[in-house]
């Protein structure tokens, strides 16, 4: 008689959780690392408010959302960084082929977006954030070969950069992520997230549209220029 593993229930109702077409929509939305509330969610994932808010129930209540209500309104976040990586890990197993193709030059314009610029949860992604780690990586400031990790210079040049490294025994300072477009890793963890975090402050990088598609900006080329010798063409 085998014994079963005592994880094996937890983890067939996480993976039931997911498994929606609609919860699925709503989790990779939220990658944005922003609070949104249940209408702007239902309009996004294309369904009725009292269907979003029994699928928002259930994701709340499994731990990968958090809540908060503010008057009328109430807005749903990732619930921790932890979600946000398992979300964008999964993500990067679906198959290209298995994707489903922008019909409309609205969502070819959007997709593309995406791909060349966005944030993951608190990280650049896309080949903005590939750009961003190759460049670390080749300067002997990140090093990939034994998982990913900061060096001395590394820690140093973020200081030197005006990028403060706020340390957490619940979060690596780096940690390789999966993008889903490129299809190699790029920078996350404290580090990643503070780089994506000053970029935004500084005006390196700026929202557009209504998702998580980023654009890097004429003095964010510069900076990026001058601090990892990026070039501008790379980033555009």
């Amino acid at each position: 008689m085998t014994t079963r593993d005592p994880q094996a229930p937890g983890l067939a109702r996480l993976a039931a959780l997911i498994a929606d077409e609609t919860r699925a929509a709503c989790l990779l939305a939220l990658l944005d690392g922003r609070a949104w509330t249940a209408g702007e969610l239902a309009r996004h994932a294309g369904v009725a408010a009292s269907t979003l808010s029994e699928h928002l129930g259930k994701l709340v209540a499994g731990g990968l959302l958090a809540e908060e209500r503010q008057g009328r309104h109430r807005y749903v976040r990732l619930a921790d960084a932890r979600v946000a990586q398992l979300v964008e890990d999964l993500a990067g197993q679906v198959a290209q082929d298995a994707v489903v193709r922008p019909r409309s030059l609205r969502a070819v314009s959007a997709g593309s977006a995406m791909a060349r610029g966005r944030t993951c949860y608190d990280h650049l992604a896309g080949r903005l954030g590939i750009a961003v780690t190759d460049a670390l990586t080749a300067r002997g400031l990140l090093r990939q070969d034994t998982g990913f990790a900061l060096t001395d210079a590394g820690v140093t040049w973020f200081g030197c950069a005006g990028i403060g490294l706020k340390r957490s025994a619940r979060r690596p300072l780096a940690r390789a992520c999966l993008d889903w477009t490129e299809r190699r890793p790029h920078l996350a963890g404290i580090a990643g997230a503070a780089l994506c975090r000053h970029a935004l402050d500084a005006g390196w990088c700026v929202r557009i549209g209504s998702e998580r598609a980023v654009k890097v900006t004429a003095s964010g080329e510069r900076a990026l220029s001058e601090l990892l010798g990026i070039e501008p063409a790379a980033l555009r």
